[in-house]
């Protein structure tokens, strides 16, 4: 099992903590990791793009010209793509772009962005991160004493003071440990657990 450092709110090492193997010591699949990346980006696209094919836009009802001897090349409506106002060709029309991924799939690919944090030694614990008011000033200081600019940062459980203060960090993301998916691990530098949000992804991915 990995040790690695737990430190306190200012950012001194009060401890050692002991990491399962079975979540962050996983093997790392890279295939599912691009996978989960590319579902949460795709479930996240709204499919509300629409253009006119030719069959919607309006006009075109009668042919312009008759088919010979006008000195035009021939034309059976007004409202063909190549007409200024005419339809598009192969319009884009509203779709679904998400797609499902297996629940062992999902669950393999955060324990290796996991996995992969320890070993990168992007991994910071926390014994605790408790704050008396919502304050964005006290929460950069603790990111400040933790040396953190770019991080994820997951409590056990929901805390309002912890989560409003965090949310004017532009590059800080706070979320709860049964929130936690690929891309947002990903998305920071840095990852930072508490040490009850270690217990409650052991609990559930172990």
């Amino acid at each position: 099992m990995a040790n690695v450092s737990v430190y306190n709110m200012e950012g001194k090492e009060v401890g050692k903590i002991e990491l399962n193997d079975a979540v962050f010591g996983a093997k790392i699949n890279e295939h599912l990791v691009h996978l989960a990346v590319v579902q949460n980006l795709a479930n996240k696209r709204q499919g509300t793009q629409k253009a006119k094919t030719r069959s919607e836009v309006s006009g075109g009802g009668r042919k312009p010209w008759r088919q010979k001897e006008t000195g035009h090349a021939r034309q059976g409506s007004i409202r063909a793509p190549q007409w200024k106002g005419g339809g598009v060709v192969f319009a884009p029309t509203p779709r679904d772009y998400s797609f499902k991924m297996n629940k062992k799939e999902k669950q393999a690919a955060l324990k290796s962005v996991l996995t992969s944090r320890v070993q990168e030694n992007k991994l910071i614990v926390l014994d605790e991160l408790k704050l008396d008011e919502i304050k964005t000033k006290r929460f950069k200081e603790i990111m400040d004493n933790l040396k953190v600019t770019k991080a994820m940062v997951v409590i056990g459980e929901r805390d309002e003071n912890v989560m409003r203060s965090a949310r004017n960090l532009p590059t800080i993301y706070a979320a709860v440990a049964k929130d936690i998916n690929v891309y947002d691990v990903l998305k920071g530098d840095t990852l930072v657990l508490t040490k009850d949000a270690v217990a409650k992804i052991e609990e559930v991915y172990a």
